[in-house]
């Protein structure tokens, strides 16, 4: 189906345009605009693909950085307006309907790696200039020794003209000539310049290794070399360079004058520090994020023998309350003022502050003695949550819980110590919040019901803890059931009523799912049977059961299936599977062997949660589904009227493909009547939703059923 008037192509060349004309301007290049914006599209469209890629890929942006110094964007300016049209425009025209966090963390991970890019094709161009510049000077090297006769013009203008700083000195390191550009980068005077001596020119972030080649160097043991080098100006700030210093020797062959070539790269350092700090810092607080303290935290648990760490663990208590109540805008300033106050309480050496996400942050101090320092801490960071915080005219009182876990280096890996503080902050709260608690083997052994639930799993099925809730599919055209969704719960003798979440990712780690999933299908198909039976003028009730990534693989899935109809007396045609679009994507056929046998004998396939995943929408060829189940996220903006026509026109071209596929299409998450008849408008054909029932009893889809055939 070709793209309407917003369609993707349309909005990536809106953001080609967007970017053709914020870089056109600083631009060397005898393009036109319009020419110009040709040469962009596909870069962008490399750029959107890298965005909605399944997985990253940093070689993307590379390529795309690269790509600018081809076409010529070699001004620091052109990079710096690339960089600024993919932070604000990316996401908004190339994005999905999915995680907008992870797209604008995917999307600043892109302008590194364009940063990146663009600088090692830089360098790559400079050196290549610096080479032929050298070569003209190792040309000219015996003129130089025969005081420049014959080629000193030649010599003259390629020096003077070079945009990159050149200077010769002697091998005493006595500075002899220089040309304009490498005064222009230091700011000084051509005098003042060669006044100094080569040796004077350290600077405390010079590499190890720096001087002992330059050494190396003017003793004729090598040739030349390349580093990166840091320089003083006159006025105290940082020239960064790349630095190529390469040895001119007389006619005789011996060791003369040494040539040094160096390319400014303050800028593009500065954009690198920039980029880096955004990628590692939180947005809203300027606080260190998850991935940096990870690497601090990491760095701290690998230190040497004799150190130690202590971690506190923060999460506000009633923070939710405030963003329900005043609103996100409010939350988020609560959020500043909290970190503000945190950031003060961590300042001797050794300790940091971070924000995890949300109202959760961590506090970290390392050394010899943290079993005492960790505690004070702790005590520092309640004592600053003491005072009310004014928000929009309101005295706000905050309290934190926090689970404190302190001990020796190299014992424990990063994952393993936070979920420690973060079972031990947990604690704190439910018993009563504003308070620390010390981490606590046995208690964190007691907290963690992962494990209990897991070895609970095969007897709960044998005692018969599941039981199982349907919630009713209904047509949208005449509002008629049309079957239910099975959905299986598990009532715990200590925790209650589970839902799938908390329990199925457990079975199919332990292999369990397979006969969970058998009991399920039995169950479902027992009920479906019934309702065929006792609801016969309603017409055919069909019953969904879904299924996991695990039980596809499992061998016996299409005989358990034939069984377990064939035992109930039940039709194929009653019975349809749902599997996730996430656990197909990239399916090869002997994993659909199976769903194609089932297919092929009347079950039917329906394609759960579309459009969470990555798939290919041309690969729904060949799957063996007939029902598309559209996940909510494509439809939660119909709730309330007028929708966002973007999103219409979304739902309208998924309908519009998979009627075209003979594929029938169902609706998740369906809560009010305006986005129920918005997507009978749409051609949608069955929809569930909180709107028409909640899951309950199958007595419940009786009733409705019962209503549908009589009324």
């Amino acid at each position: 189906m070709s793209a309407g008037p917003d369609g993707p192509e349309d909005r990536l060349r809106r953001f080609a345009t967007i970017w053709s004309r914020a870089v056109f301007p600083v631009t060397s290049t005898s393009s036109t605009r319009p020419e110009f914006e040709e040469q962009l599209l596909p870069l962008a469209r490399r750029l959107s693909e890298a965005l909605r890629a399944r997985a990253f890929d940093a070689d993307a942006g590379k390529t795309v950085g690269a790509a600018l110094v081809t076409a010529h964007c070699t001004d620091p300016e052109a990079l710096s307006r690339s960089l600024d049209c993919v932070d604000a425009y990316l996401v908004l025209y190339c994005g999905t309907e999915g995680d907008q966090e992870d797209q604008r963390a995917r999307s600043a991970r892109l302008q590194h790696a364009m940063a990146a890019g663009f600088a090692q094709a830089l360098r790559e161009r400079t050196l290549a200039e610096q080479e032929a510049i050298s070569a003209a000077a190792l040309k000219a090297q015996g003129v130089v020794a025969q005081a420049l006769h014959a080629t000193e013009a030649r010599f003259r203008a390629v020096f003077e003209g070079a945009a990159i700083g050149i200077g010769i000195a002697d091998l005493e390191g006595n500075i002899l000539q220089v040309n304009g550009a490498l005064l222009r980068m230091f700011g000084i005077s051509e005098h003042a310049l060669r006044s100094r001596n080569v040796m004077e020119w350290t600077h405390p972030e010079d590499a190890p290794q720096t001087w002992k080649l330059y050494d190396e160097l003017v003793r004729g043991e090598r040739e030349h070399y390349h580093v990166e080098k840091a320089f003083y100006r006159p006025d105290g700030t940082v020239l960064w360079t790349n630095l190529t210093v390469s040895l001119l020797r007389d006619p005789d062959g011996n060791p003369q004058y040494q040539l040094a070539l160096m390319e400014d790269t303050t800028e593009r350092r500065l954009l690198n520090l920039r980029l880096r700090y955004e990628a590692t810092h939180d947005a809203l607080t300027g606080l260190p994020n998850r991935t940096f303290f990870f690497e601090r935290l990491e760095k701290a648990l690998g230190a040497g023998e004799g150190q130690r760490f202590g971690l506190c663990y923060l999460d506000l208590d009633g923070f939710k309350t405030v963003n329900d109540s005043l609103g996100h805008a409010a939350g988020d300033r609560l959020l500043v003022e909290v970190a503000d106050r945190l950031q003060s309480c961590a300042t001797a050496p050794g300790e940091m502050v971070a924000r995890l996400g949300g109202d959760e942050f961590v506090a970290l101090t390392t050394g010899p003695d943290t079993e005492h320092e960790v505690d004070e801490l702790a005590a520092r960071i309640m004592n600053a949550l003491i005072a009310p915080i004014s928000v929009d005219g309101r005295e706000l009182t905050v309290r934190g819980s926090i689970g404190i876990v302190e001990g020796p280096a190299g014992e424990r890996s990063p994952a393993e110590v936070l979920r420690s503080a973060d079972i031990t902050m947990y604690r704190a709260k439910s018993a009563g919040g504003n308070r620390f608690e010390l981490a606590d083997e046995e208690a964190d052994a007691r907290a963690i019901t992962r494990h209990g639930l897991t070895t609970a799993l095969p007897t709960a099925l044998d005692r018969g803890e599941f039981f199982i809730e349907y919630q009713p599919l209904v047509h949208l055209g005449d509002g008629s059931v049309r079957g239910a969704e099975a959905l299986v719960r598990w009532l715990h003798p200590q925790h209650g009523i589970l839902g799938p979440d908390r329990f199925i990712p457990l079975a199919e780690h332990t292999g369990l799912i397979v006969p969970l999933g058998r009991w399920v299908l039995e169950q479902s198909v027992r009920q479906a049977r019934e309702w065929r039976e006792r609801y016969d003028d309603a017409g055919p009730l069909r019953i969904n059961v879904n299924l996991s990534p695990c039980q596809l693989t499992h061998p016996g899935l299409v005989q358990d299936t034939v069984d377990i109809l064939e035992r109930a007396g039940v039709a194929p045609d009653a019975l349809c599977l749902e599997v996730t679009e996430s656990a197909l994507i990239g399916a090869d056929d002997d994993l659909l062997k199976p769903l194609r046998r089932l297919a092929e004998m009347g079950v039917d396939i329906a394609l759960d949660d579309f459009g969470t995943g990555y798939s290919n929408l041309a690969n729904l060829r060949r799957l063996p589904v007939s029902v598309l189940k559209l996940d909510r996220s494509f439809t939660q903006s119909m709730q309330q009227f007028p929708a966002d026509p973007v999103d219409l026109k979304i739902v309208e071209g998924i309908v519009s493909l998979a009627h075209s596929l003979d594929l029938a299409v169902t609706v998740e998450g369906v809560e009010t009547g305006a986005q129920a008849e918005q997507l009978r408008i749409l051609g949608c054909d069955t929809a569930q939703g909180w709107y028409y029932a909640r899951p309950g009893p199958p007595e419940r889809l009786h009733e409705l059923a019962l209503v549908d055939a009589t009324g």
